[in-house]
């Protein structure tokens, strides 16, 4: 999931150093982050279709490109265009992508990849901004900017149809205005395109499924510049790879059909344990958590001093929740120093993780961090080896967020989301950029038996991270980019190539 600062939110709560469900609204790339020509990835399946040869490449007409975009094309000489293509994390300022455009249609997504395939330029689409790499504002590339397309409708039947530039706090309000719900992430300003590309986990995800999970059929435009609608019954292949296979790969999406819940009375949880009691904590914490019951997410968030924290999310009443609360902190054998406890209605809980009342998508603030993943698929064998990673630096933390229940329920195969049988994501999180501490964090856990990794908080020096984001269903995946993008239109460095 994402959200805001974890320290932020529980200061603000009173309830610690730490917070809930992300250390800060990251974590979903955009719904086409692309940079630079891809790294091959080998597949033993050979593709459905054979590379073209392409055509010499012409210099980029932006003249014509603005035309067919009604004016909407942001060039480095033009007012505001740093503005234009500025993303979540100020490390990424320096980025000098060739040109912004703002596009509002699914006609104008088209003509930005004929723009970029014949021209063959980096092609890169942006909505919340919030890719790890900063794969959205690809140098001398064509940003295609999704924010226009921002629009929500929920049909009498619960079906919502959600354009594929908006945030996550447009699509929570939308829903709950028309009592409904969708299992997703919670940082307001994070794209509802690659939160759902990369699977999407969040506070509802144990009960309802990832994002990803709720998809009934996705409009994408592909290399060739056609506008498919991905379904189970039409282009298959493709609405099975967009179900986790990562922004950035087969297309640009343009519209998502979702089935949602009605939005159901929630209650939150929050718990601070004293300094040293981390290995204890998560300890108990990953034995409880395979029989908690799916109406319950939780996470668990270790920093340094051995500090832990226990949040989360249960689809119910606190007289429901308290007794699985109760069992779990009895396991720690540790007693909480605070535990907060509050029934909310949806949406007053999505405003709640997303840290504000009355918050927009743009009144997010900015933050530099070092970032990675890893999945945790079995028990840690020693929970105080894990707590003593974080030993080396004061400004990490590790963020264990559930899976299980309705994510299970998917066999690993039946999408292209391959962590199904595992107990939890692992965000490795690093406030400000200090790489070397993330990196040596990262492969500790690896070396505690908690690897892969998770392709919304995407890596670009992650180890084998083609087999880490993917496993199994790599050479399908890799099958399905050689047949909609056999000239590897949407290339960049972790993208998927047969």
């Amino acid at each position: 999931m994402s959200g805001i600062s974890r320290r932020s939110l529980l200061r603000a709560a009173g309830v610690g150093a730490v917070a809930w469900g992300a250390a800060a609204c990251t974590g979903a790339p955009d719904a086409q982050p692309t940079t630079s020509p891809a790294t091959t990835v080998p597949s033993t399946t050979p593709p459905t279709t054979v590379p073209t040869t392409r055509p010499a490449p012409v210099p980029p007409d932006w003249d014509a490109l603005r035309a067919r975009l009604d004016g909407a094309l942001s060039l480095p000489a033009d007012r505001g265009f740093t503005a234009a293509h500025r993303l979540y994390s100020p490390d990424f300022d320096s980025r000098t992508p060739a040109a912004v455009a703002r596009v509002a249609t699914a006609e104008h997504v088209r003509a930005c990849v004929d723009t970029a395939r014949d021209s063959r330029l980096p092609i890169a689409a942006r909505s919340g901004g919030h890719s790890y790499a900063g794969y959205s504002a690809p140098d001398n590339g064509l940003v295609v900017d999704l924010r226009g397309m921002a629009a929500v409708r929920v049909a009498p039947d619960g079906t919502a149809t959600v354009q594929a530039g908006a945030r996550l706090i447009e699509v929570h309000r939308a829903l709950a205005a028309a009592g409904r719900c969708l299992p997703a992430g919670t940082c307001p300003s994070v794209g509802i395109a690659g939160l759902t590309l990369g699977g999407g986990i969040g506070v509802l995800t144990r009960k309802y499924g990832l994002t990803c999970d709720r998809l009934t059929a996705v409009r994408v435009v592909t290399a060739d510049g056609a506008l498919r609608t991905a379904a189970p019954d039409s282009e298959p292949d493709l609405f099975w790879a967009l179900r986790g296979g990562g922004g950035g790969n087969f297309g640009i999406a343009t519209e998502f059909t979702f089935r949602t819940e009605p939005a159901l009375r929630v209650t939150t949880f929050a718990t601070a344990f004293p300094a040293g009691a981390a290995p204890e904590v998560f300890a108990a914490w990953q034995e409880w958590l395979p029989g908690s019951p799916a109406e319950l997410w939780s996470t668990v968030s270790l920093s340094a001093g051995r500090r832990a924290h226990l949040s989360g999310c249960f689809i119910g009443t606190p007289a429901g929740l308290n007794p699985l609360l109760d069992a779990v902190i009895a396991r720690t054998g540790t007693k909480p120093t605070s535990r907060q406890v509050v029934e909310r209605s949806y949406l007053d809980a999505m405003l709640f993780y997303a840290g504000c009342t009355e918050c927009s998508p743009d009144s997010v603030r900015r933050q530099t961090f070092t970032a990675s993943s890893r999945v945790l698929s079995t028990p840690v064998a020693d929970p105080t080896a894990l707590a003593a990673l974080l030993d080396r630096t004061s400004e990490l933390d590790l963020l264990f967020d559930s899976l299980g229940g309705a994510v299970a329920e998917v066999a690993p195969a039946d999408s292209a989301f391959p962590h199904r049988t595992a107990l939890a994501t692992v965000q490795v999180f690093q406030s400000g950029h200090n790489p070397g501490a993330m990196t040596a964090v990262r492969d500790g856990l690896a070396a505690l038996g908690v690897k892969d990794g998770y392709v919304n908080y995407i890596d670009p020096t992650m180890p084998d991270w083609a087999g880490a984001y993917y496993g199994a269903n790599l050479p399908r995946l890799a099958t399905v980019a050689a047949r909609y993008d056999p000239d590897s239109v949407f290339a960049f460095p972790q993208a998927i190539r047969a």
